[in-house]
């Protein structure tokens, strides 16, 4: 199946729970379905949470909290 038919076939899906429903019922529908994508996705390791954590808030991945947030580094101890 291609992503086109998949693509037809979740339209159909929603516009008939639309139907039958109602509309609100056909979003939360879509926002199920939603969810669950995503815990499949990182479940398989798809998406990286601490890669999508550090994009949020504007740190480097796995790098030093203080050097990043004050932008000074720690003086050298001898």
């Amino acid at each position: 199946m291609s992503t086109r038919h998949l693509a037809a076939l979740l339209g159909f899906a929603f516009v008939a729970t639309w139907i039958a429903l109602n509309f609100g019922y056909a979003l939360l529908c879509m926002l199920g379905a939603g969810a669950f994508y995503a815990i499949a996705s990182v479940l398989e390791g798809d998406i990286d949470l601490g890669e999508l954590q550090a994009r949020v808030t504007q740190r480097p991945a796995g790098g030093d909290r203080t050097t990043a947030t004050s932008g000074a580094r720690r003086p050298r101890v001898q």
